[in-house]
């Protein structure tokens, strides 16, 4: 049984996010690109949207790096929030196996949402294997509960299983094909939700990023909205919408997924993707990661389409962090 352990010391983190964030603002009109500046005349017409990315060996260090560069988690989370963070614990397997969300990944989350002054962080997902191995293999519930114990933020931030009686069927206005379904009450009543995915190939659906990875909050019988998954995705975002996306790309599972198991199908990345535009974090990640365009993933193609985020990859301003 694998447990990863989570190395990062809060003095450490602060003072990498507050050097990240001066580095920004000292660059005044040029972000950063590739290591070179950039004016904002070079983004490309009408680009609005940004997608941060980080890469290297620390997946603690590239997720702080990430969001700095969309102006820090106070941009997104604030003081009072009960946010949710909805990883990937969807398989029994571990870190190394690339099924589920990096625990370090998601323990830095739960840091900046304290620094920002939540006041609950709630970590769960609905899984696929049995609950308790997943939340025990993935490594993700020793990590979490061993910092909140540190930080001494155990009734602040929790890591817990979900409940059936917690669902709730909920209409969704407009949608496409999921006029209503039982979804999670406590994602629901939650301030903010923070979508943080593992970035990995899907048999079905092609790839699971930060689209696919909300139907983490939907009950009944998820293999159902398969046949048109698609609209369905769509429908939940509407209903759901993420303030804050964060794909994990640290180890990618490129074959055999989304469950793998075969160390042989995982490849050593070291990337971290954030946007506050699901969408666009969801075509940047697919492109870097895998190599595919837009209209290779069905549901990414329908969600540009459908204009949830942005309605064109031109829209996209990548920032290297």
């Amino acid at each position: 049984m694998t447990r990863a352990r989570c190395l990062w010391s809060r003095r450490k983190f602060l003072r990498l996010m507050g050097g990240a964030a001066g580095m920004l603002a000292a660059g005044g009109a040029g972000l950063t690109e590739g290591g070179h500046a950039v004016p904002e005349a070079a983004a490309a017409p009408g680009a609005g949207v940004k997608v941060a990315v980080a890469s290297g060996a620390a997946p603690s260090e590239n997720v702080a790096r990430a969001v700095a560069a969309l102006g820090g988690i106070k941009a997104f989370v604030s003081r009072g929030d009960v946010v949710v963070l909805k990883p990937n614990i969807g398989w029994d397997r571990t870190p190394e196996q690339a099924a589920n969300t990096n625990p370090e990944v998601v323990v830095a989350l739960a840091e900046m949402c304290l620094s920002a002054g939540a006041k609950e962080v709630r970590v769960f997902d609905r899984t696929c294997n049995d609950p308790r191995r997943c939340y025990v293999n993935s490594g993700i519930q020793a990590a979490v509960e061993a910092f909140a114990k540190k930080r001494g933020a155990s009734g602040v931030v929790r890591v817990y299983h979900v409940e059936d009686r917690k669902f709730r069927r909920t209409a969704i206005p407009g949608a496409f094909a999921l006029k209503e379904w039982d979804l999670y009450r406590d994602a629901l009543e939650a301030d903010k939700i923070v979508n943080v995915p593992v970035a990995k190939h899907h048999t079905l659906a092609t790839a699971t990023l930060g689209l696919k990875n909300m139907m983490g909050i939907m009950g009944g019988n998820r293999g159902q909205i398969h046949y048109n998954l698609s609209d369905c995705l769509v429908d939940i975002h509407r209903r759901l919408p993420t303030s804050l996306t964060v794909i994990d790309a640290t180890r990618v599972l490129l074959r055999n997924g989304p469950s793998g198991g075969n160390l042989a199908d995982v490849r050593a990345l070291g990337k971290v993707f954030a946007s506050p535009d699901v969408v666009a974090a969801d075509v940047v990640a697919a492109e870097r990661v895998f190599g595919w365009k837009p209209s290779d993933v069905a549901h990414i193609r329908k969600a540009l389409d459908a204009k949830l985020g942005v309605s064109s990859p031109a829209q996209i301003r990548v920032v290297e962090a």
